[in-house]
Formats: structure tokens, sequence, C-alpha cells
């Protein structure tokens, strides 16, 4: 079901689902000193692989990590030139990739099968997929206002304009299944209260108004609260940036599933200590559907229960992320998340970013993943973690299959 490469910082993962051919590229420069090079050189073998894949004119949602968010404008008139009318939903994410490049891009296309995939090119922010009864919207780079006011002020303006958009292409918040959110400074204080903290409580105030289901498609109702997946995560002087995917289904079989994970405290669940609102966001979203689970994993760090665990070792936090990443997506959590049959093991992982608080550890959290995880399109960038102690966080993308018999590794 899943083929992957990676070598030299280019890999790629293909994935056969539901009639149609899923492509993730993940490019590293190999080549070039300054951003233009790099960039064209990363996008020249973003191309190739394209090209291979049956995706160049169908990649539909990238991510472009750019270490000087001052350039980010060189960079996107070389990457719209590069797509020309057929441009991703791109989002820009000012953080440097590693090691110590000027620019990464992870892109996503799918590939026509049998029956037709549509897809529709609302703006370089607005990306829209038809097919099989499901329509994916792809929303990137939503930025505030430059309004002069709080975090908190500035977060609102920015989730409503993520709603407007959504809007525009006919779908609702509601329907939102997995969040990007990309804080400047998020571990620094906003007045007199840390920012991220501050963020969350401008999330929980825009999500109070948002009618997000208590039932799946077919009824089914779900347990306890539904939030979308999300990574919130440090970025270099560029305030906030949003990106999101929403999903809209005509059929009856397709279920969208919140997970929590057996061996950490549900987010939205968290006390006081961790701020006056709690983040509102589900471990991990599934969206079940002919046997199959596309498992949305949220940014995932070293914790279990409430706690932050093995501070000031990067090693073990990683090996702590990777099991819990492995205990969210395993069969039996998915079994008491009403998903007979179904689950996953790191090795259904298809795709990965990795945020690397300090460029030092790099080189071990890297051999860590790929020891346990083989050879996985990834990203690796530099960002603070939510909290201080906290070196590294995982976020993923895997496919689980029913009747798995595999075991975590």
């Amino acid at each position: 079901m899943i083929t992957k490469q990676f070598h030299q910082g280019v890999g790629h993962s293909v994935v056969e689902l539901h009639d149609a051919r899923h492509v993730c590229v993940a490019a590293l420069p190999r080549a070039g000193r300054t951003l233009a090079e790099q960039t064209r050189d990363a996008l020249g073998a973003l191309g190739e692989l394209m090209d291979e894949h049956g995706t160049r004119g169908s990649t539909i949602r990238q991510a472009v990590f750019v270490a000087d968010a001052r350039q980010i404008e060189v960079c996107r008139r070389l990457i719209e030139t590069f797509y020309g009318d057929a441009m991703p939903a791109t989002t820009y994410v000012p953080q440097g990739p590693c090691p110590g490049k000027l620019v990464a891009i992870e892109a996503h296309g799918i590939a026509q099968g049998r029956r037709p995939v549509r897809i529709e090119r609302h703006s370089p922010q607005l990306v829209v997929t038809r097919h099989e009864g499901v329509a994916w919207c792809h929303c990137a780079n939503v930025v505030p206002d430059p309004i002069n006011g709080s975090l908190h002020a500035g977060a609102l303006n920015a989730f409503g304009h993520m709603a407007r958009l959504l809007e525009n292409a006919g779908f609702r918040y509601s329907q939102v299944i997995r969040t990007w959110l990309y804080l400047d400074d998020i571990v620094g204080a906003d007045a007199t209260r840390p920012r991220y903290q501050e963020f969350n409580r401008a999330r929980a105030d825009f999500y109070d108004a948002v009618p997000f289901p208590r039932s799946h498609a077919n009824g089914t109702k779900t347990q306890g609260r539904f939030y979308p997946a999300s990574t919130g995560i440090g970025a270099r002087g560029n305030g906030v940036t949003m990106s999101c995917i929403a999903l809209a289904s005509r059929r009856d079989d397709l279920r969208v599933v919140p997970l929590e994970n057996p061996i950490q405290t549900a987010a939205f669940d968290y006390d006081v200590r961790y701020g006056p609102q709690s983040p509102s966001f589900s471990r991990a979203v599934a969206v079940v559907a002919d046997g199959t689970a596309t498992l949305f994993v949220s940014g995932t760090a070293s914790i279990t229960g409430t706690e932050s665990r093995h501070a000031g070792d990067v090693g073990r936090q990683t090996h702590q992320t990777l099991d819990n990443i492995a205990s969210l997506i395993h069969p039996a959590n998915l079994a008491r998340h009403g998903v007979e049959g179904c689950g996953a093991t790191l090795a259904d992982l298809a795709h990965l970013r990795v945020y690397v608080k300090h460029p030092a550890d790099y080189e071990t959290v890297r051999a860590i993943c790929h020891d346990r995880l083989g050879p996985l399109p990834a990203v690796y960038a530099v960002a603070d973690i939510c909290r201080p102690e906290l070196l590294v966080e995982i976020e993923a993308v895997a496919f689980a299959v029913r009747a798995a018999s595999k075991t975590a590794r």
C-alpha cells in the first residue's frame, strides 16, 4: 500500500488509496549557496519525482520552510514561476531547515486513477479536490491583518480569515480536521501571560462559536469532544501563520474520528497549570472509509499524562515521542475509539515533520528516526516547542488497514 524512499535529503512516499495515487515529496537542496540557488535545486528534485509519479500538474498543497522570513518573497516568486497555473495551496513557514539549509519543500500530489480527481485551484491559498464523493479543502498561509493589538486579537483575526476562505469554497470551519498554527516566540510572554497560553485562549474563544460535529456522517456518536488534529509550533519573526485541511463527504460509509492517546491526557483536559484555557485539539484524527483509515497525527512530544519527560535528553525525548505515536495509531487504540480491526504501526507512516529546538541535536534525532522508521520522507526544521523543556516534536500521516496484524516497532 505504501512505498517509500529517502536519500540525501530528497524522498517520497506513494500511497495507493481509494483508486488514486497519493504522492508526498520532501525535498532538501543538495547544491547551491544562495536561497535562489537552493530553491531551484529543491524544485528540480521535486519536479523529477512529480514527473515520475504523474503529479506534475496535480500537486495540491505544500509547505515551504525558509530560514529567513525576510526572503520569503524571493522564494515565493521562484515557486510561482515553477508551478504556473498549477500552483498548490502553499504555506511559507519561517523555520530553518536542517542541517543548515536555507529552504526545504514538502509537497503533496494526487495522480488520476480510473475515476477522475477534480482539482479546483481558487488561489495560492486555497485548493479543493473532489474524488469518490469526498471533497478536501486545503487552506494555506493565513495571516492576520496588520493590526495594532494583542496576540489574542491577532489570532482571532487570523482564525476569522481562515473561516471566510473556507466559506468562499463552500466549506465550514466545523469541517476542519487538521490545522497547523505557527507562532513567533511561542515560549515568550505576551503582556502577563506566556504567548502559547494566550494563543490557546484565542483558539478556545474562536472554537466556542464553531459547531463541531457530535456525530459522524453515518450517525455514530463521537467519543467526547471533537477538535481538529493540530500542530502548534514556534516560528521566526512572522507573528501568526495558519493553514488547515477541511473535509466534506456525501458518503454514508465515511467516518471522521478524533483519537486520544491512552498514555497521554487529552490536551483539552489539561489543568490550569498549563494555562487558563486548555489547547483545543485532538491527538489525531482518523478518516475511515473502504476498510482503511488515514491518520492525521498532531504534533507530538515527550509527554505522558500531562508531564514532560526526559528533560535535557533529546535522544530519550525522541524515543518517547515515537512511542507516543505508536500508541496513538495502534489497532487497540483505534478499536478503543470504535474503529474495529483497523490499525497501524510506525512502519505505516507515510511522511514526517520533525521540529528540533537546537540545531546541534539534529543528527541525534535524525539517526533515531531513521533507525526506527527507515527511509521515510521527512523535513527536519529548527523551531521552539510549546514548553521550554521540550526539545523535539514530531507530526505524521499514517495509513491503517483493516485487519492489520502488525505490532508496533
